[in-house]
């Protein structure tokens, strides 16, 4: 192998390792609701189907936002976003911060998660 080759495959693999440790691992909704002391105001990546949604968007405004229940198959939780909602059925990955009787526009809820990103996907 010559010197170009193994400084590339070298510098490939630490990009490859340092892609890989920037990427939060899923948590199932399941582990949340089991022990949600050690995710609470931690930042976690779920993903699963939205059941529910509510949200407000008034255009020509910011006014937007809403909350949406998703459901991995091992329990569901309310995600609350500043952002348009996903509609019912949406396949969704969702990143957040967790939040132990989340308050969101003057009403209160149990287990939730504030809404950093979302991947929505394609069909």
């Amino acid at each position: 192998m010559t010197r170009f080759n193994r400084i590339s495959l070298l510098g490939l693999a630490l990009f490859v390792a340092a892609f890989a440790a920037a990427c939060p691992e899923r948590t199932s909704i399941a582990d949340i609701e089991a022990n949600p002391s050690k995710y609470l105001d931690k930042e976690v990546v779920v993903a699963g189907t939205v059941k529910d949604s509510y949200g407000i968007a008034i255009p020509g405004t910011p006014i937007r936002g809403g909350a949406y229940k998703i459901d991995d198959g091992t329990g569901s939780m309310w995600v609350f976003t500043e952002e348009a909602v996903p509609s019912k059925g949406t396949q969704i990955g969702v990143k957040g911060r967790v939040g132990s009787g989340v308050n969101w526009k003057g009403r209160t809820y149990g287990l939730g998660m504030y809404e950093n990103d979302r991947k929505i996907r394609k069909r």
